[in-house]
């Protein structure tokens, strides 16, 4: 870290790319990153949730972002990650395209989304991060993942 930038505040955050838009995730909620493996379909999800899967004895439901935001669906590839994120009891896996990278970013560089809106939908989004003539839109997946456990919920 750089002198002068000691008394700076920044966060963490894995940022991977669905088509061509780059997005970050808090990387305290990541638990791991996995490369794509089968998925059980389970009846009677919505489309956005693609099934689960057995890591290491924990079966895990997985999301697509792509079906989520309305994008088309890709084929699998090599780059093809399953993003696991934990919170506290929930454990959701979301499929992403790649996973580029691991970047700091610092509280001065991030916008929050409520200048911009005050639009509901946009509880997932935490803010976007300005770096090097990039911008990166920051996620809130605990968000996803909450409302996921809530309609499993609401359904039993």
């Amino acid at each position: 870290m750089a002198k002068n930038d000691v008394g700076k505040k920044s966060r963490q955050f894995v940022i991977f790319r669905l088509a061509d838009q780059e997005f970050g995730v808090d990387i305290h909620n990541v638990s791991i990153v996995e490369k794509y493996m089968n998925i059980a379909r389970v009846p009677t999800t919505p489309p956005h949730i693609k099934g689960v899967i057995n890591l290491r004895g924990e079966i895990i439901p997985v999301m697509s972002l792509r079906a989520k935001f309305g994008l088309p669906e890709i084929e699998v590839d090599d780059d093809t990650r399953i993003i696991i994120f934990k919170f506290n009891d929930v454990v959701l896996g979301v499929i992403v395209d790649v996973v580029s990278e691991v970047a700091f970013y610092d509280e001065e560089n991030i916008e929050s989304v409520t200048s911009i809106t005050n639009d509901r939908s946009l509880d997932y989004i935490t803010g976007i991060a300005k770096h090097e003539g990039r911008l990166i839109t920051l996620l809130n997946i605990e968000k996803f993942a909450l409302e996921l456990m809530e309609k499993e919920t609401a359904e039993r």
